[in-house]
């Protein structure tokens, strides 16, 4: 029955179609059959003749079958995320009825697919889903089929993996520390992966500034780590006095000195020794980070 039902919608898909002029197809006459008419006479018809002509021969070999009617997707809006549906999306197509697997349906309509999605197949980042299907639109065959080779096999290991998840969950105590412990420990990874994602981005910006401007970039961004962050409105000089209040005189006044060397490079065109700099801060930063372990483990030791 399955092959017989495939090959009938198969058959009127192919080899019948719609009236050129939609106002050309006549009324039946008194006593004039419907699936006779769209067969033997037009060749065709309107989609709904197309759902209605197979319900009617697959009942006529003892196939039970039913006409269902509903509305397509429609038209979907990658922008919004939403689907316009109109008027002129409804339509019917023919459900099959299968002992112990139930209603299939079965769309012998021209232009549509043959086996229509199923409802979850559809809800199932069904957003994602016709996005990808615009974008590919656009795109060359070979890279198209590629993507979606690609992307079928990561969805498929994804969803395998949170079907597996989700069981752990009925494995007991057991399997709820286990899902914890794993949840944990992909957030950790996540959050290492961000901050070296982070790392490298920053790294990969310093690397095209200028070695003055890298160096002031640098300091900005250590003192940031340590609190004393710089405002939009504050000139690099202003940042360097305020600097006072919250370092040791040392620290201080290397915040200083690499703010006053930017501002001899950027506005007037001077050259500072940039290594010097460098090192005076490196050396800085060493000095810093002994003396605070050094704070910890007085801290310890009083405790």
């Amino acid at each position: 029955p399955y092959e017989q039902a495939l090959y009938l919608a198969q058959y009127l898909k192919q080899n019948y179609t719609f009236p050129e002029n939609p106002l050309a197809l006549p009324y039946l006459t008194e006593n004039e059959d419907l699936v006779e008419a769209f067969l033997f006479k037009h060749k065709g018809g309107y989609p709904d003749h197309f759902s209605t002509v197979l319900t009617i021969m697959l009942r006529s070999i003892g196939i039970p079958a039913r006409l269902t009617v509903g509305f397509s997707p429609g038209e979907f809006n990658p922008f919004t995320g939403l689907y316009i549906v109109r008027n002129t999306d409804a339509y019917a197509l023919t459900e099959v009825y299968f002992p112990e697997y139930g209603w299939f349906a079965f769309d012998p309509i021209p232009g549509h697919p043959l086996i229509p999605p199923s409802v979850e197949e559809s809800q199932t980042f069904s957003i994602l889903q016709k996005f990808w299907q615009w974008i590919a639109g656009w795109l060359p065959s070979p890279v198209a089929g590629f993507l979606n080779t690609l992307f079928t096999v990561v969805f498929n290991w994804i969803t395998a993996a949170i079907a597996w998840f989700i069981a752990l969950f009925s494995q007991g105590w057991w399997g709820v520390l286990t899902s914890l412990i794993i949840i944990t420990g992909i957030s950790f990874l996540s959050w290492l992966g961000l901050q070296q994602w982070r790392g490298w981005c920053r790294k990969r910006v310093l690397a095209k500034l200028h070695p003055m401007e890298r160096l002031y970039q640098q300091m900005l961004y250590w003192t940031a780590t340590q609190g004393f962050h710089k405002h939009p409105a504050q000139t690099p000089l202003e940042y360097a006095r305020i600097s006072h209040q919250y370092y040791p005189s040392l620290v201080a006044k290397v915040i200083e000195e690499i703010c006053q060397a930017y501002i001899s490079w950027r506005y007037g065109g001077q050259v500072p020794d940039v290594e010097e700099l460098k090192i005076q801060w490196q050396t800085l930063k060493k000095e810093q980070l002994l003396s605070r372990k050094n704070r910890k483990r007085g801290y310890k030791s009083t405790m």
